[in-house]
């Protein structure tokens, strides 16, 4: 679904992506894991288009070449972005912040996706309350609700679980594989958390430094890759 190959990025003179090589399997959740600051933020923007990206290819589905895309067009060619701290519009309303996704569609559809309301019920329940007035949990839903108005192939989640209680965390995890079950969705994941990432993530990648260090199927992830690049 999604072949990062050879990426490099920089800040300013700063090296900040080495040569970093991705693959996200069709139909299966992959985790990028890896301490703070060690660009895997920066890794999500590259793929949605809000970093320049100095050389390297980033290849979606049938083989369309992101690189070469402008950054309103990778939302119309199927993927969805939740990114780090939410980024939902605190004095609209829950129901208008949905629908600022639907601009993004480019194909015309002017109601909001049945599917997104029977994922996370109170979303439909608090419609007409607005974003800035929810809990934290409550923005995570709305956010990750506003990217699957897309009806995306792809949805990317940046830190879902930061800064929200348990309860919802789980529940965020157990909406991702009903979407990978169920419609048959591809996710990219980022999240430090252990326990959150070995139950709902079939696969991880650890970046350190810029760089892929290590990678594979999620019971692969063993205690000495999380003491070498995972533990503070």
């Amino acid at each position: 679904m999604l072949q990062i190959e050879k990426l490099n990025q920089f800040y300013g003179e700063s090296h900040t992506l080495w040569d970093l090589n991705l693959d996200v399997p069709q139909g299966q959740c992959t985790c990028v894991m890896g301490r703070n600051g060690v660009g895997k933020t920066t890794l999500m923007k590259c793929v949605m288009g809000e970093e320049t990206v100095a050389d390297g290819s980033i290849r979606f589905a049938d083989d369309v070449e992101l690189t070469k895309q402008p950054l309103e067009q990778r939302a119309r060619l199927g993927i969805g972005y939740v990114p780090q701290g939410r980024q939902i519009f605190p004095l609209l309303t829950v129901e208008e912040n949905l629908r600022t996704g639907l601009a993004a569609r480019g194909d015309g559809q002017k109601a909001i996706p049945e599917r997104v309301y029977e994922l996370f019920p109170v979303l439909k329940e608090m419609k007409n309350r607005r974003g800035g007035d929810l809990s934290g949990g409550q923005q995570q839903q709305l956010a990750i609700g506003r990217a699957l108005v897309l009806e995306p192939r792809l949805l990317i989640l940046d830190e879902p679980g930061e800064g929200i209680q348990p309860n919802i965390v789980t529940q965020i995890g157990e909406v991702i594989r009903r979407l990978i079950a169920e419609d048959g969705l591809t996710v990219l994941l980022v999240e430090q958390k252990l326990p959150f990432a070995r139950k709902f993530a079939d696969r991880f990648a650890i970046i350190d430094r810029g760089r892929r260090m290590a990678g594979g199927e999620i019971a692969e992830l063993s205690d000495a890759l999380i003491k070498q690049y995972l533990t503070v």
